[in-house]
Parts: structure tokens; C-alpha cells; sequence
């Protein structure tokens, strides 16, 4: 296991207790476990939104005989258990410090990439028929103190004179005409960019649209062993062995550092957690402030992101918690409601009908990575998307197929993405570098 989880949170066997869970399209394909021992050109382990990127690419375009090995069934980790937030994002990191690190042409592209990102989630689902409740408007971030209004007004300066971008700012009386308002609020930056999504239904779609294309699913077939013999991956599960000439190692937070050293020491798997009310009438979001289903996020270190979900609903997410374990949820769900009253008074006082929480993955430098884990270009991985995958790890997961393919020029990745995936200093440390983190990101949070 990852040094920063707990074994409670690898319950491959159980179904997430989620609103996407209660609400999403039955998944209806066969995901018969691995059975014997079986080869192919690319195993990919992990149906999620890489895994199932990449597999559709490398079969549907390059013709390849690809596998898919999957601990639970598809969707199981953090595809199908987030927010539902297609958006640009992905890094922890400020553009300064990118353009600083990267450059200036390079950070630019990393910018485009990742508003094509968007994009092709869209068209993902446009191409396969999948139902994902998409909600265009963008995505509004908000400042939870007065101080932050200045850096909102920065933020606006930043994105028009290096990207082109014209992010609109929200006085609060702004914010209260537009139904985006609560108690809390000082003001907002609004992003047109963005769509919300059922995360659910959209993997489900994508492991439905893998299935057509002829590429096996193996569901139930957690990775117990890697070894590697004479240039082939074997990778056992309880059923079988499944040998490749390449590996994509897609399973982002869920990484399994105790089969596979090529991973070890590169990602800080970290908790999201998520409350849902029962649906609100709409006299409920009128007296709240809040009327609108725009994607929303504030602008702490350790922040919340909510929205209205098509059934009146209200969703509302966090990042924090350092314990993993089963006796670490209640705790975790009890400050969630706590924080949903003291934010959004009204909505805290309806019922909430669902919690769950699951990994979001960040890397050393806190950025993606996408490319080889060896130098013999065989593993290969897009990972770290630090808790806003939808877009770019089904964006990353094609481009994995294209390098695979020998097609760098289709991928076309800035080096932001592929620059290096470091290890941390002294991994096992990991939990107390969070932990660290956190409380210096809860005092800067109030200040």
C-alpha cells in the first residue's frame, strides 16, 4: 500500500456508497475476472479515465491488442467517486512558479493542453453516446476573506497577459443578482471554461465504448505480482497471469506501491470527501443565495468545491483528513456538515443523504506526469492529477497511446507534463509532510 493510506480504503469488493453510485446507468458489460494465462501488446491496470483513454486510443487507432485489469470494476477509485468537475486545473502549482520552472512558451502550452483537456471530454461523450448530465457555464472561484479579493484581482491580470484569457470578476453584489452568494463570500473570478459532470456515467460510458472496440475488461483482478522476464511484464491476479510487452500504470492515487517499484516514493495519495444534501426546492436555494448549477470552488489552500446537482441537490466537497481508516470516516463527515451549516446556513440544516470520500494524487513537483517509469520504455504511466482528473486524465490517457504508437508529434505535450516524476525526500514521511502541510495551509487559510 501507498505509505500514506490506510488498508480500509483498497475495499475492492465493496461498491462506493456515493450519490454517482445511487444515481448512474448500470454499467452492463462483461468484466469477467482473468482467467489463465493470457498475452497482449499493452496491459493497461486501472479502468479509469486513463486506463480507458488510453486503451480506446491504442486499439480504435493504432490496432493494438490491449488488456485492461481492474482491482474492483470500472470506475471504482476517484473516476467515478469525485466531484463531477470538468475543468481546467490539475497542478498545485502558481503560473509564475511555472513560468519560472517551464518558461514562458512552454507554460502557455501547458495552458492550452489543458483547456483542450476540457474539450475533449465533450467530445468523448458526444462520439459514444454517453449520458454524463453534462452542464456547461464554467467555473467560479470565490474568495472566502476580503484579502483575497486583491489576489482574485492579480489572478485576473495574470490570465489576460499570458494566456489571452478575459476571466470576469464578481463584486459581492454581483455575486447575490447572479445567485452565487453566501455569508462567506467577498467577491468571485468567473471561468467560462468548464462543464459539470456525472463521473460516473461518464467512465461507465468509456468502459462501455472500451467493450466495443473488443478490448477485455478484467474486473476483480487486482495485480498481485510484476515481474519482468525476457522484455515481457507478467502480471498476476488471482486468476491468471496476463503478459504485455508494455504496461500503463494507471491507477493515480490507488497506486499499488507494494507490487511495482517504479512508482515507490513518487505520489502523496491524499483524502476528498463529499456531502450531499436531499434535493432542495427552489424556495430553499432562493433563501440560501445560492440558485445556480455553476461549478464553484473557494479559494482556501485546502478548499471546498460544491454545486447544484440537476435534482436540487446539493453537493459539497473538501479536501483534508489525514486517516484513511474506517473509524476515520465518521469524524470526517460529522466536519463536513459542520462546514456545509457554517457556509451555506440553509442547505446545512437539510438532511444529508450521502458521504463518501476517496484518494486524490499528488506528485513531488506538483504537477502531472505523463510518460516512461524505465528507460527502456516499456511502463508507462499519466498520473498526479491533484484532485481534477475528469479532463486531463482522459486527455493524458490518449496521449500515453500516441507515445506508445511512436506518435510524440500526435501527443504533442509540453514539458510541464513530461518533464520528470520525482521521487520524494525520504518517502516514508510522506504522512507527516501531510500532516505539516496541512496545518500550515489551515493557519494560512484564516488569515
Amino acid at each position: 500500500m501507498p505509505s500514506t493510506t490506510h488498508r480500509d480504503a483498497f475495499h475492492f469488493d465493496h461498491p462506493v456508497a456515493s450519490y454517482w453510485e445511487a444515481t448512474a446507468e448500470p454499467l452492463g458489460i462483461d468484466t469477467a475476472p482473468l482467467a489463465g494465462n493470457v498475452q497482449c501488446d499493452v496491459a493497461v491496470i486501472g479502468a479509469g479515465y486513463t486506463g480507458l483513454a488510453a486503451a480506446l486510443r491504442l486499439r480504435s487507432e493504432y490496432g493494438m491488442d490491449v488488456r485492461v485489469l481492474e482491482a474492483a470494476e470500472p470506475g471504482w477509485g476517484a473516476s467515478g467517486r469525485n466531484g463531477g468537475f470538468s475543468c481546467i486545473g490539475c497542478h498545485k502549482r502558481s503560473y509564475s512558479s511555472l513560468i519560472k520552472s517551464y518558461g514562458l512558451a512552454d507554460t502557455r502550452h501547458f495552458y492550452a493542453t489543458m483547456k483542450e483537456a476540457v474539450g475533449r471530454v465533450a467530445d468523448l461523450c458526444a462520439a459514444h453516446g454517453i449520458d454524463a448530465w453534462l452542464n456547461q457555464g464554467g467555473e467560479i472561484s470565490l474568495a472566502h476573506l476580503p484579502s483575497r479579493w486583491a489576489e482574485l484581482e492579480e489572478k485576473r491580470y495574470i490570465m489576460a497577459y499570458v494566456f489571452g484569457e478575459k476571466l470576469e470578476l464578481l463584486s459581492v453584489d454581483q455575486l447575490k443578482a447572479r445567485g452565487l452568494w453566501a455569508p462567506g463570500f467577498h467577491g468571485g473570478i468567473r471561468n467560462d471554461t468548464g462543464f459539470s459532470i456525472h463521473p460516473l456515467n461518464y467512465v461507465r460510458g468509456l468502459a462501455r465504448a472500451v467493450h466495443k472496440a473488443s478490448v477485455p475488461i478484467h474486473g476483480r483482478s487486482r495485480v498481485t505480482r510484476w515481474e519482468e522476464r525476457s522484455g515481457r511484464h507478467l502480471l498476476t491476479t488471482s486468476g491468471g497471469t496476463l503478459s504485455a510487452r508494455n504496461v500503463i500504470l494507471a491507477t493515480n492515487g490507488y497506486t499499488p506501491e507494494d507490487v511495482s517499484p517504479y512508482a515507490q516514493g513518487r505520489l502523496m495519495p491524499a483524502l476528498s470527501n463529499i456531502i450531499v444534501t436531499r434535493p432542495l426546492s427552489k424556495a430553499e436555494h432562493e433563501e440560501q443565495g445560492w440558485t445556480q448549477r455553476l461549478m464553484a470552488y473557494d479559494t482556501r489552500n485546502l478548499l471546498h468545491y460544491f454545486r447544484l446537482l440537476p435534482d436540487g441537490r446539493f453537493l459539497f466537497g473538501g479536501r483534508g483528513g489525514t486517516d484513511a481508516s474506517d473509524a476515520g470516516a465518521d469524524p470526517m463527515k460529522q466536519h463536513m456538515i459542520e462546514r456545509l451549516h457554517q457556509m451555506f446556513p440553509v442547505f446545512g440544516a437539510a438532511e444529508i443523504t450521502h458521504f463518501w470520500r476517496g484518494f486524490v494524487c499528488l506528485s513531488y513537483d506538483l504537477v502531472p506526469y505523463v510518460g516512461p517509469l524505465n528507460q527502456e520504455k516499456s511502463v508507462w504511466t499519466a498520473i498526479a492529477y491533484h484532485g481534477n482528473g475528469i479532463a486531463m486524465a482522459s486527455y493524458s490517457g490518449s496521449a500515453l497511446a500516441d507515445l506508445i504508437a511512436g506518435k510524440p508529434e500526435r501527443a504533442d505535450l509540453p514539458s510541464v507534463l513530461t518533464r520528470r516524476l520525482a521521487r520524494f525526500p525520504l518517502p516514508f514521511l510522506r504522512p507527516f509532510y501531510l500532516k505539516g502541510a496541512y496545518l500550515w495551509f489551515n493557519y494560512e487559510d484564516r488569515n
